[in-house]
């Protein structure tokens, strides 16, 4: 099946050079491009993408809005948020919309591929940066959460790794263990936190910003 992609970006030369990194798959089709947000929803209607790379500011509607609005209309849709900003606020508000998976543009060219690949796998995904952003926000000083619950140090790179959409078997290469070892430390990082899938994970981030 071929996967059909819509680019949402107010700067042309950021549009194409998505769209050619885009294409270079061989499966992968770029099947309309805007830079006006009045525009998504008559592409979204005539197109019917599985994946939208969504940029936050642009002229008509921001990505924001329209994330929740098409989410509305169309649940199955993945988007995808692709931004210049990497601060707390716009990351969380992204990720309250509904976005699955969020990508700096100055990391694109690398972390794109692998945030459209992770969605479409049903998984989340953030830039390392990004991912910093919000376990940053979900644990305190010396790892304390917010609930008070203390993570280990190892508890902690897990749970980095897990919010920026990596496998057990990726964390556990790059952590250089087995990921039997890494399943053990998912499951007690939920349980000490309450919470059961990465998505569970990244609502208890949002709710708490929100409470701050």
């Amino acid at each position: 099946m071929t996967i059909r992609i819509l680019i949402v970006d107010d700067h042309q030369m950021v549009r194409e050079l998505l769209c050619h990194v885009l294409q270079a798959e061989s499966d992968w089709e770029v099947v309309a491009q805007t830079g006006d947000g009045l525009q998504v929803i008559p592409l979204i209607q005539t197109t019917a993408p599985h994946v939208v790379c969504m940029d936050i500011s642009m002229p008509g509607m921001n990505g924001i809005e329209l994330t929740r609005s098409i989410l509305q209309q169309w649940p199955q849709i993945k988007v995808v948020a692709l931004s210049a900003y990497d601060d707390r606020r716009h990351v969380l508000d992204m990720l309250d919309a509904g976005a699955k998976a969020y990508v700096t543009k100055v990391a694109a060219s690398t972390e794109l591929l692998s945030a459209i690949r992770a969605v479409l796998c049903g998984r989340t995904y953030m830039c390392p940066n990004v991912a910093g952003v919000v376990t940053d926000n979900l644990l305190g000083s010396n790892g304390r959460a917010r609930s008070s619950v203390v993570l280990g140090e190892r508890e902690r790179q897990v749970l980095k790794l897990v919010a920026a959409g990596h496998t057990s078997n990726q964390i556990a290469q790059q952590l250089l263990i087995a990921s039997s070892t890494v399943e053990v430390h998912r499951r007690n990082i939920m349980r000490k936190l309450d919470r059961h899938t990465v998505a569970e994970l990244t609502r208890y981030v949002i709710n708490n910003e929100r409470a701050d």
